[in-house]
């Protein structure tokens, strides 16, 4: 028991669970704190009244949606392996992309550390001789993988946003601001991950 000036507290254990999407600007490292001094995202949601921590990652040149929460079991529902969440990438090339680029990427490739990725749905929004865009769906979540997808065939990447988790999408939210996850995109999430 607590007391105040002679007065019991309560304390209520069950803190109010928080869900936000931001727009991630390029330019700013995905974690709570930088020993280089960089620009983090939580700079970005500061003004949050609970804390709050990323669920997975953007690298710093990387763009998009990023989800927030403060709740443990949610995250994990997101990011673990098996739920197989879809993330849907945009992706700027600085050259044009060949049918057996294309192939390669929605086939699966074998990355940098000699893992393979699973097969991806991989779609050509744009294709000229002085850049492509790419739009790439995965449903797995390892370091830097778009990136090394694209190297692993040949490509530069030029710009990367991540542009929906599942079925929640980015949609207008301007960069470097956030907003709370609607009811209707929380029970979609949940819907994705099988719950």
């Amino acid at each position: 028991m607590i007391q105040l000036d002679g007065e019991r507290i309560h304390i209520d254990k069950r803190r109010r669970k928080i869900y936000l999407m931001l727009n991630k600007p390029r330019g700013y490292v995905t974690t709570n704190s930088d020993e280089l001094g960089r620009r983090t995202v939580m700079d970005l949601v500061r003004d949050v009244d609970d804390r709050v921590y990323p669920i997975g990652r953007l690298d710093r040149n990387s763009e998009g949606l990023l989800l927030f929460t403060n709740d443990g079991d949610f995250a994990n529902m997101i990011m673990h392996p098996s739920r197989h969440i879809s993330k849907t990438y945009r992706v700027t090339v600085p050259s044009t992309v060949t049918e057996e680029q294309l192939t390669a990427l929605s086939a699966g490739v074998t990355l940098d550390d000699g893992t393979k990725t699973l097969p991806a749905h991989v779609e050509t929004e744009l294709d000229t001789a002085e850049r492509s865009v790419l739009r790439i769906t995965i449903f797995e979540g390892r370091n830097r993988q778009i990136r090394r997808m694209c190297e692993a065939v040949g490509l530069e990447v030029a710009r990367l946003r991540r542009t929906s988790i599942g079925p929640v999408k980015l949609g207008m939210l301007k960069p470097g601001t956030y907003r709370e996850l609607t009811k209707e995109e929380l029970r979609s999430l949940r819907g994705a991950a099988g719950q």
